[in-house]
């Protein structure tokens, strides 16, 4: 899978022998304009008590931890075009304002993916925010989005046991004739599995995209008492945000968009400038780990790339054993690495991981892709992989020419040589080719008359989206931009002091950095 933010945004605080918040129910008249027919959601109740029913995940059981927080369902329409039909529900998690200065409103935030929990990203910056203004000015709302966490029901697509068989199957990057049929097999199985297991089906499916999110996220913002919605948006959830953007311009309080997803690039160039911030990222790990005495790909930075090639590419025919009946793959093993260069701070493990590689051990990387993968301690698997691709299968037009696969998987394997695993290019199309409802958004410059100004944040060697993506949205919103010179997925409220003190103020005060601001990595 690629786009997605793989990523702790932070650390929880235990609230272990606290008492648990008793339930609480807040009601309103809706706030600010109700399209017609959604009145009854709009103005809609919310009980507010312990999030510890909400987890799902080893990691939301953690994040749900925190001190403070309460967590409700909202319920919104399955359909927009049908308000009196079906229904379904979104967990939304709080945590208050502390008081110390005027209460501005909710501040909400979603981490990407997509298919991230918006949830567990919020308590996971509860203690980052406590640190400046936005804590004591807003609430720090998290919601997870339609089919994703806590909300209901779930995209469901492939068993425990089934994400295992695939991730240690190496056979699926054949090129050949049958190595296609194979895939193509496969891609098409995933997704008639995905309609047999989510409730709903096709009707679900065809309703989980952005364009239907955004409307979801208007109503919480009526829900909450705000007039307007103040909004921060990591990797895919800036994508979120510029969609608002477009659907509730006069909705909007504040945006800021780190690690921007370019709304005008088709689904194969955004993969090639995916590929393209991979490898350059790779390339800075090797001059990174080139200056250790330690150093898994040696002491030259330019033979790097041969040397990740010349110890991952026997896994696709041996791969190691890291116990419990498992194998390190080559999938698993540059899944593993990718994980790994989404923050600096993960380059340790990677070249541990690889060190051990020369050792036929895997256990390192093996943890690294569990992480990307969200595969728990007890072998149980978030449904995260299986939301990403559904949302993106219809937030984007399906490639169903064999040849524009195969070209883009040619020119990634050229701009990220790292991954390049030495056999036959594969012109298997994926499971969007093959999905059972059609997509509801096209790529394209947003429509934005009347937004206020926007903050984009985006960082210059981002790995998973390419510094051009930011500038480019920045320039589609008529916002500002701020530029990060670092080598990392998002940097927003993770400890630089520059990039917080510009986003806390424009947060806070409504002020835009001058134009060509930028900031440095520590």
């Amino acid at each position: 899978m690629s786009g997605l933010l793989a990523v702790t945004l932070g650390a929880c605080s235990s609230n272990s022998g606290q008492a648990l918040p008793s339930p609480a129910t807040e009601s309103h008249a809706p706030v600010g304009p109700v399209p017609a027919g959604l009145e009854r959601f709009y103005g809609q109740s919310m009980t507010w008590a312990d999030c510890a029913p909400y987890a799902t995940s080893d990691d939301s059981r953690s994040a749900f931890r925190a001190q403070g927080i309460q967590c409700a369902r909202l319920t919104v329409p399955l359909d927009y075009g049908k308000p009196d039909g079906q229904t379904i529900t979104l967990g939304v998690l709080r945590h208050k304002a502390s008081g110390s200065g005027d209460r501005i409103g909710s501040l909400v935030v979603n981490p990407g993916g997509p298919g991230a929990s918006g949830m567990s990203a919020a308590a996971g910056l509860i203690d980052q925010v406590a640190k400046n203004d936005l804590g004591s000015r807003f609430d720090l709302v998290g919601f997870d989005p339609r089919g994703i966490g806590a909300s209901e029901p779930q995209i469901r697509c492939l068993s425990d046991s089934e994400r295992d068989a695939d991730r240690a199957d190496d056979s699926e990057t054949d090129g050949s004739p049958a190595g296609v049929s194979k895939q193509e097999t496969q891609e098409k199985d995933f997704a008639a599995k995905c309609v047999q297991r989510t409730k709903y089906g096709d009707d679900m499916l065809e309703h989980v995209g952005t364009r239907d999110v955004v409307k979801d996220l208007d109503v919480l913002r009526s829900v909450l008492g705000d007039q307007k919605l103040t909004y921060l948006g990591y990797s895919y959830g800036t994508r979120i945000g510029s969609t608002y953007a477009e659907a509730f311009p006069q909705n909007v309080r504040a945006l800021v968009l780190d690690g921007a997803v370019d709304p005008d690039q088709d689904p194969e160039d955004s993969l090639v400038a995916q590929g393209q911030g991979f490898g350059t990222a790779f390339n800075e790990f090797a001059k990174w780990c080139a200056a250790r005495q330690d150093c898994a790909l040696g002491q030259d930075a330019a033979g790097a790339v041969a040397a990740f090639q010349q110890l991952t590419r026997p896994l696709i025919d041996f791969p190691v054993p890291v116990g419990d009946g498992r194998k390190l793959s080559y999938e698993d093993a540059t899944t593993g690495a990718i994980q790994a260069l989404y923050q600096q701070n993960l380059w340790e493990y990677l070249n541990t991981g690889l060190n051990e590689l020369k050792q036929q051990r895997g256990s390192t990387l093996e943890k690294l892709a569990d992480i990307y993968n969200e595969r728990g301690a007890d072998g149980r698997y978030g449904t995260t992989q299986d939301a990403f691709t559904a949302i993106r299968c219809v937030d984007d037009p399906r490639v169903t020419d064999p040849q524009k696969v195969l070209e883009a998987q040619q020119k990634y394997v050229q701009v990220a040589p790292f991954l390049d695993d030495g056999r036959q290019a594969s012109a298997a199309r994926d499971a969007c080719a093959f999905w059972p409802v059609p997509n509801t958004s096209q790529p394209h410059e947003p429509n934005v008359d009347g937004l206020p100004k926007t903050l984009t944040i985006s960082t210059t060697n981002d790995p998973a989206t390419p510094y051009q993506a930011g500038v480019n949205l920045a320039k589609a919103l008529k916002g500002s931009l701020l530029t990060f010179e670092g080598t990392q997925h998002t940097v927003f409220l993770q400890g630089n002091a520059c990039v917080d003190k510009v986003g806390v103020a424009y947060l806070v005060n409504g002020t835009t950095p001058a134009d060509g601001t930028r900031c440095a990595g520590s």
